[in-house]
């Protein structure tokens, strides 16, 4: 036993010999690497209150402690000018589908490298142009984030299912001189970050944000106006049918979107209002021949606001920790009679969202809010009606 001891140190002693050197080198190339990594956590208890939801659970309000995301991001420098992101998005997958894990997963959310190609163009500073490859942002959605706290709900357009967050393509984004704002355009799958690519048609989106008053002091210096299209198409159904390529199935069905979101970021007042449309083609018949479509447009407008009401009404210049919110989504899904079935072009849903929040310190927040799903007008969506302690954590 003494010999076999002996023999181990040893071998051990031999190897931190052997690999000693390029352990330490290795360490100075990561010391001298710059190295960020953030995360956000949210954490939340939902409480379930509408009748749909007792029915299913015996007459009982049914809750549940939760942990909605967790998005880990790493970024690091890539050469001149360049550098890559990757962030992770934890979550708690509920599809019981053969082949899918039920249970926590990880999957990309983002993973791009960003190419700073373009500086002080014109003698302008701050006129600068990168482009950027990989798992990328959308138009809208993260841009309409930085108004509206992702941790309380999804931006409407999202909620609705308009389009996904992110994708993977390639962007291209311009920022104006004199803080005027950016341009940002996408070329990508469609899909979403969620599904591999299943057609051969991509994806075109585009938004333009000016700020007129970014270089002015006071609360207009945020005020952002936002134009924003989405030009897309997915594959019909009899796209691989034998004699399709000579009739409307090869071309593709119709999936566009456009709107504008005016909005307004200042800690003491922030709101926003989000005013969007979408045309999608729908495609019935059961064979090629049979084949026929008509298009369907829906609408969503979408208003909020939260307000700190101690720093914005009062006279002390102290930071205050809590707030309110309140947010206004209506969505009609349908304005073809065909489309909406047993449904109605009247059919509408309501979203309302209103409550409090507390900064627990500077980068974990609780609010306290009553989300209400109200269907209307012959819709036959679901009512819901949900307390949430929604958390929100940075790290």
């Amino acid at each position: 036993m003494h010999r076999l001891i002996r023999h181990r140190r040893v071998a051990l002693a031999a190897l931190i010999a052997w690999t000693a050197p390029d352990a330490g080198l290795s360490a100075q190339n990561v010391a001298a690497t710059p190295f960020d990594f953030s995360g956000v956590m949210y954490p939340q208890f939902r409480y379930a209150v509408d009748e749909a939801t007792k029915a299913a659970n015996g007459g009982h309000a049914a809750s549940r402690f939760d942990v909605e995301r967790v998005y880990l991001t790493f970024r690091m420098p890539a050469g001149d000018d360049g550098s890559i992101r990757v962030t992770t998005d934890v979550f708690n997958n509920p599809c019981s589908c053969s082949g899918c894990y039920q249970g926590w997963s990880v999957r990309l959310k983002y993973a791009y490298f960003q190419y700073n190609f373009l500086h002080n163009i014109a003698d302008q500073p701050g006129f600068n142009a990168t482009a950027r490859f990989g798992m990328l942002h959308t138009a809208l959605i993260d841009h309409e984030e930085g108004f509206w706290p992702r941790w309380i709900s999804q931006v409407a357009t999202e909620r609705n299912a308009f389009f996904s967050s992110a994708d993977v393509g390639v962007a291209g984004i311009l920022t104006l001189p004199k803080r005027w704002g950016e341009v940002y355009a996408t070329i990508a799958n469609g899909g979403g970050y969620t599904t591999p690519e299943t057609d051969p048609y991509k994806d075109v989106s585009a938004r333009v944000s000016l700020t007129p008053w970014g270089a002015s002091g006071g609360i207009l210096k945020t005020l952002t106006i936002s134009p924003w299209a989405y030009v897309g198409r997915t594959a019909s159904k009899f796209l691989a049918s034998s004699g399709s390529s000579s009739t409307g199935a090869a071309d593709g069905l119709t999936r566009d979107r456009a709107g504008v979101f005016v909005g307004i970021r200042d800690r003491r007042f922030t709101a926003g209002l989000d005013v969007a449309n979408r045309t999608e083609t729908v495609e019935t018949g059961t064979s090629l021949a049979t084949r026929s479509t008509y298009d369907n447009t829906g609408s969503l407008t979408s208003a909020f606001a939260l307000v700190r009401p101690a720093e914005l009404f009062g006279e002390s210049t102290s930071r205050s920790p809590w707030g309110l919110l309140a947010r206004l989504d209506t969505f009609k899904p349908f304005d073809n009679a065909a489309a909406a079935g047993a449904q109605t072009t009247g059919a509408s849903n309501q979203l309302l969202i209103y409550g409090l929040w507390w900064d627990l310190n500077q980068k974990a927040s609780v609010s306290l809010d009553f989300q209400h799903l109200r269907p209307s007008g012959g819709s036959t969506t679901p009512e819901s009606k949900v307390l949430f302690v929604h958390g929100q954590v940075s790290f």
